[in-house]
């Protein structure tokens, strides 16, 4: 190995990238998954999510938000008479330019209930909630997300400083905590919070609603009450499964679509990385036959100086487990620097799980010895005069 080092480097290089690709890809997959999963817990626990729109009647299709076709009455009614829950909050939704002085800022407008921090548990930075008399007065009050303050307050001072959305003044009550990016790169500080009377009545004119955030007691909870909201809402709009104008999905749900995805896409490229060291593996079976033919009179004089068989095939067997496992360190390492430079230079989430490390070390051994075994079951076969005569 040592004799030949671009060979040996080369015969490695299959093993290196083949693992270096498999720590990479489950890295990414980990960090995605992680960021998946916190996403999802951002929106709380223990949350049912009801949307409005998604019908079909008359031959007239349409998905979510294709139709208001949800009211403050339901929201009320669910919170009346659905057991399990602890908080409820119609939501209705929007966008406009927040102008504060000669600073302004184009964002979206999201009107909640008083209970919806608690619902998302999102604490604020700054300030208070505006409360229940704020919501059913439609009172001109907001909470503004980070991005919003730091571009209309550079100076960071934005309680009870007032803004104005579509001409009408509101004051500032609260700044949320910064929550950052959302794994679709969405910011998630960029927004707006106000009761949904205000958005609805003072700055929309409407009466539908876009969906209904409601949170329950337990995990438990979450099959029960999507049930009852499901039937809850059929019997008020007198729809049926096939007709249904609403959709209610809970966490949970959400959580194993978003996991069955991103388990989908690990799967692929942990195919991808598994083709990779089948490819190192039949490069390091075919150099070690040029190994043995190259040295069938080594052989050959071994034997002849009293070396069984069972010696030749284990040193043809070692060398091809040596390749293997330098190149499974070396692909280990390339794994791992490639992960920590993806993170810091593209942004990626990453996360290098230790037991996928030992897994594909143990893996790079296994592989020298099933590609290895042939070559120096082979080297072992060789008759010593023949061997002794080989040039």
């Amino acid at each position: 190995m040592r004799r030949n080092k671009l060979r040996t480097i080369l015969t490695m290089l299959g093993m290196i990238i083949g693992v270096g690709a498999v720590i990479a890809t489950v890295s990414l997959g980990n960090g995605a998954k992680a960021q998946v999963e916190a996403q999802i817990a951002g929106l709380g626990q223990n949350v049912v999510l009801v949307y409005s729109g998604s019908f079909n009647r008359g031959g007239v299709r349409s998905g979510f938000g294709g139709a208001g076709t949800l009211t403050v009455d339901d929201a009320l009614a669910i919170s009346r008479e659905v057991s399990g829950i602890l908080n409820v909050s119609p939501e209705q939704r929007s966008s406009a330019q927040i102008a504060v002085g000669n600073m302004n800022w184009f964002t979206q407008l999201q009107g909640e209930s008083e209970t919806y921090l608690d619902i998302r548990q999102w604490p604020l930075a700054e300030g208070a909630m505006f409360t229940e008399q704020d919501v059913r007065a439609a009172n001109k009050v907001a909470i503004l997300g980070e991005t919003v303050v730091s571009n209309l307050f550079p100076d960071g001072d934005a309680v009870g400083q007032v803004i104005r959305i579509k001409s009408a003044p509101f004051t500032v009550v609260g700044v949320l905590a910064a929550k950052g990016l959302s794994v679709q790169g969405q910011d998630q500080d960029d927004f707006v919070l106000l009761p949904y009377t205000s958005l609805m009545k003072r700055l929309q004119g409407v009466t539908t609603l876009r969906g209904i955030n409601i949170s329950t007691a337990s995990p438990a909870d979450l099959a029960p009450v999507q049930q009852q909201i499901t039937d809850l809402l059929r019997q008020r709009h007198r729809t049926t499964p096939t007709t249904d104008d609403f959709t209610v999905r809970n966490q949970q749900e959400i959580a194993e679509a978003a996991n069955n995805a991103s388990q989908t896409m690990r799967m692929l490229l942990a195919a991808v990385a598994f083709v990779s060291l089948v490819v190192g593996g039949i490069g390091i079976m075919n150099i070690m036959l040029v190994s043995v033919t190259e040295r069938t009179r080594e052989i050959g004089i071994r034997m002849a100086v009293g070396a069984h068989g069972r010696d030749i095939l284990l040193q043809f067997l070692t060398e091809a487990v040596s390749l293997s496992i330098v190149g499974g360190a070396l692909g280990i390492a390339f794994g791992v620097g490639g992960s920590d430079l993806l993170a810091s230079k593209m942004q990626w989430p990453t996360q290098v799980p230790m037991n996928w490390i030992v897994i594909s070390f143990i893996v790079s051994a296994m592989v020298g010895v099933v590609f290895g075994l042939y070559p120096a079951w082979k080297a072992s076969q060789l008759d010593p005069i023949d061997a002794l005569r080989y040039e």
